[in-house]
C-alpha cells in the first residue's frame, strides 16, 4: 500500500518558492449521476450545435459536461462562505435600487466573486470608484509585474485567470486552477413531448375569435398556450426538420446522454504559472505566491455542488487521489483530501492572508455603484479584442 505524503506548511511553501519543485498538482475525480451508473445526464447546450460532443478516431464520443469557464464560475463563490470568506475582500457592486410595495427599498447587488470575468468584468469597468483602483492594479501588474495591488482587491482574478481586454492594460493572466468535466463513450438521446391545450374545450365562437386575434397580432396560438403543440424539433432557421423523408437528428429536441464510460472531472493547479507571479520586491513576491497558492489549493480541493443544471445532478464517487507532477519521472501521491489535509490548508491560508487583509478596503469602501453613463461609455469604446466566451 502506497503511503501518501502528509501535507505540511513547509511543503506548501516549497511548491510556491522552489523553482525546481513540482510543476503541477493534478486530480482525476470520478463522478456519478445521483441515479447511479448508466443514469441519463444532460450536458450544456450551445447555440447552433446543441451538445458539444467530439468523436475520436476510434469512434468514441466524448461530451463536455462542464466547461473550464463554467467550472471556475462554480468554484469562485466558495470564498463568499465561511470558513473561506475571511480569505478574500468581499467587494460588492450595487446595480440598482427598487421601491417595494411595502415602502422599503431593495438594493440589487452582485459580489465581484459572482462576475464571469471577475475584476475585468464590464460591470466593474462601469463602477467608477472600483474601476479606478482596478485599473491601477492592472497597470502595476502589466508594467512592474507586481501582483500585490490585485491581491489586495480581487485575488481570485489571479487564481481563476483574468484578461483586462476592456481596460487600458490588456493584461492577461492564465488560470492557476483549471477544472473541466467530460463524459466518455456517450450515447446521445432525443426527447419528444406533447402539450395539450384547453383548445378543444372552447366553443366554436371562442375559437374563431382567438384565431382572428392571433392573426391580427401576428402570433401563433400555440405560443400563447391556446393550441396543442408537439415538442419534437428545436427551432432553427438553418436546419430542416426532415431530410430524405426522415427526421433530421441534428434538429431533434435533445434528451441527454447515457455515459457508457467514465464521467470525470480533471483539476490541475499550475505551479509554473504561480511561480511567475511577482511583487514589488522578493519578499512581496513570496507573499503573493504563497497567498495565491493557498486560495488555489482551497478552490481545487473543496467539494463544490455538482447540481450543474436540470437533468445533470452528479456526486463524487471515490476518495480523491491527488498527485504532484515533477518535470520528469513518475508523479507522487499527495494527501490533499483528508480532513487533516483540509485543516492544514485552511490554517496555511489563514496565515498567508495576514500579509494582505490589513490593506483590504473596509466598510463602505467595499461597496461600489454601477453607473449607467460609464456603461454607455464602455459600449462606445472600441476593444482591442473581445474576451473569450466563458
Amino acid at each position: 500500500m502506497t503511503t501518501l505524503l502528509v501535507l505540511t506548511h513547509d511543503i506548501i511553501n516549497s511548491w510556491a518558492d522552489d523553482p525546481k519543485g513540482p510543476i503541477a498538482l493534478h486530480l482525476k475525480q470520478k463522478l456519478l449521476p445521483v441515479e447511479g451508473e448508466g443514469g441519463v445526464i444532460f450536458p450544456p447546450t450551445y447555440a447552433d450545435i446543441g451538445y458539444n460532443i467530439d468523436t475520436l478516431s476510434d469512434g468514441t464520443r466524448v461530451a463536455t459536461i462542464d466547461s473550464v469557464g463554467s467550472q471556475a464560475n462554480r468554484m469562485e463563490p466558495i470564498f463568499k462562505q465561511a470558513p473561506y470568506s475571511n480569505l478574500v475582500p468581499q467587494i460588492e457592486i450595487e446595480l440598482h435600487t427598487k421601491d417595494e410595495d411595502d415602502g422599503t427599498k431593495h438594493v440589487d447587488t452582485r459580489s465581484i466573486l459572482d462576475l464571469a470575468h471577475r475584476s475585468a468584468d464590464a460591470v466593474v469597468h462601469s463602477s467608477p470608484t472600483l474601476a479606478a483602483d482596478i485599473a491601477k492594479a492592472f497597470t502595476a501588474l502589466k508594467r512592474r509585474g507586481d501582483a500585490g495591488p490585485l491581491c489586495r482587491l480581487a485575488p481570485t482574478s489571479l487564481v481563476f485567470g483574468v484578461w483586462d481586454s476592456r481596460g487600458g492594460s490588456a493584461e492577461k493572466r492564465p488560470r492557476l486552477v483549471r477544472s473541466m468535466i467530460r463524459a466518455w463513450d456517450v450515447e446521445r438521446l432525443y426527447a419528444a413531448a406533447q402539450f395539450n391545450s384547453i383548445w378543444k374545450a372552447l366553443d366554436e365562437g371562442q375559437q374563431e375569435e382567438l384565431r382572428k386575434e392571433a392573426k391580427a397580432k401576428k402570433v401563433e396560438l400555440s405560443e400563447k398556450g391556446f393550441a396543442d403543440a408537439p415538442a419534437i424539433f428545436r427551432k432553427s432557421d438553418k436546419m430542416p426538420a426532415f431530410r430524405d423523408g426522415s427526421p433530421n437528428l441534428e434538429r431533434r429536441v435533445l434528451g441527454g446522454v447515457i455515459p457508457k464510460g467514465r464521467i470525470e472531472r480533471e483539476i490541475t493547479v499550475n505551479l509554473v504559472a504561480l511561480r511567475a507571479i511577482g511583487g514589488e520586491n522578493d519578499e512581496a513576491s513570496k507573499a503573493n505566491r504563497r497567498y495565491l497558492l493557498a486560495l488555489a489549493l482551497i478552490a481545487a480541493t473543496a467539494d463544490i455542488e455538482l447540481f450543474l443544471r436540470e437533468g445533470c445532478h452528479l456526486r463524487f464517487a471515490d476518495n480523491d487521489a491527488w498527485v504532484k507532477v515533477p518535470r520528469r519521472g513518475v508523479p507522487d501521491s499527495i494527501d490533499l483530501a483528508s480532513e487533516a489535509a483540509q485543516e492544514t490548508l485552511l490554517s496555511y491560508a489563514n496565515e498567508a492572508v495576514k500579509a494582505f487583509n490589513s490593506k483590504w478596503p473596509k466598510g463602505d469602501a467595499l461597496v461600489h455603484k454601477f453607473d449607467l453613463k460609464a456603461a454607455k461609455k464602455l459600449l462606445a469604446k472600441k476593444d482591442e479584442a473581445a474576451p473569450a466566451a466563458e
